[in-house]
């Protein structure tokens, strides 16, 4: 008789359990615990001052919080990471995370060709062949389709679309584990945000990137994610699969924000 099979279970890539930071009197994050899995898009959403960019800070390694573990599933990576020093922080970051922020000039040198600042975060990891520094920034770019006849410009000169194309390429330039989004497509114009968002998911349907993406914005959340973390004032008042949180709402909240969007 052949044994039956196996049921393989997918282990967490990330798990952050507990995660509480306070500035000063004011309590930006309460117990804040997430699970993402290999390949997946956990969307967070809510108002301003909701914790959720707070909450990204602290998976960047940006933040330390006062309470709390976060663990990522790698093979040479260990322990909580919230325990790391500074230099371990910034080589984790520089490998095996990326990020793309809401306000471009905190993850690109302005005035440095685009081409430029990929090539800056291959540098930080080691890269010192100028052949492969271009090569490789050149394949980043073109994957986030960004038009390579003018990837010497600098970011300064491009429109806020290209902005973002340029930190997608750099983030993801050494083909990172984790892939972190601050409100990616904030101040765009509308068929500027549905190019970015188009560029999104064909990164994480031909890579299979694992992301994590904030925004206030339900639509962007709603066309990115597989599952949902809803925050107010610091907490996570509801989750679930993306199509269940958004078709049906159970806390007043949520139900507030999907009907004000509808």
């Amino acid at each position: 008789m052949m044994d039956p099979p196996q049921i393989v279970k997918t282990r967490p890539l990330l798990l952050a359990r507990g995660v509480s930071k306070s500035f000063g009197a004011v309590k930006a994050l309460r117990d804040v615990s997430a699970t993402v899995y290999p390949g997946e898009v956990l969307g967070i959403v809510g108002e301003s001052g909701s914790g959720k960019s707070t909450f990204l800070r602290c998976l960047n390694l940006e933040e330390t919080p006062d309470e709390g573990s976060y663990t990522l599933d790698l093979p040479d990576v260990q322990g909580n990471l919230f325990d790391l020093d500074r230099y371990a922080r910034r080589m984790l970051c520089a490998t095996r995370i990326g990020i793309v922020y809401q306000n471009p000039h905190l993850g690109l040198l302005m005035k440095h060709s685009s081409s430029g600042n990929v090539a800056e975060r291959l540098l930080v990891a080691g890269e010192r062949r100028f052949h492969v520094l271009r090569e490789k920034a050149r394949g980043a770019l073109d994957a986030s389709e960004f038009p390579l006849e003018r990837m010497d410009a600098p970011p300064i000169e491009l429109s806020g679309g290209m902005q973002q194309r340029v930190q997608l390429a750099k983030a993801i330039a050494l083909e990172p584990a984790l892939l972190l989004l601050d409100e990616p497509t904030t101040g765009l114009d509308v068929s500027v945000q549905a190019l970015v968002l188009d560029t999104l998911k064909k990164l994480q349907q031909e890579r299979k990137i694992t992301m994590v993406i904030v925004s206030h914005d339900l639509g962007v959340i709603r066309t990115l994610s597989d599952r949902v973390m809803v925050m107010k004032s610091g907490q996570v008042v509801e989750e679930g699969l993306a199509d269940q949180v958004f078709q049906d709402p159970q806390h007043a909240y949520t139900q507030q924000l999907v009907h004000a969007k509808l």
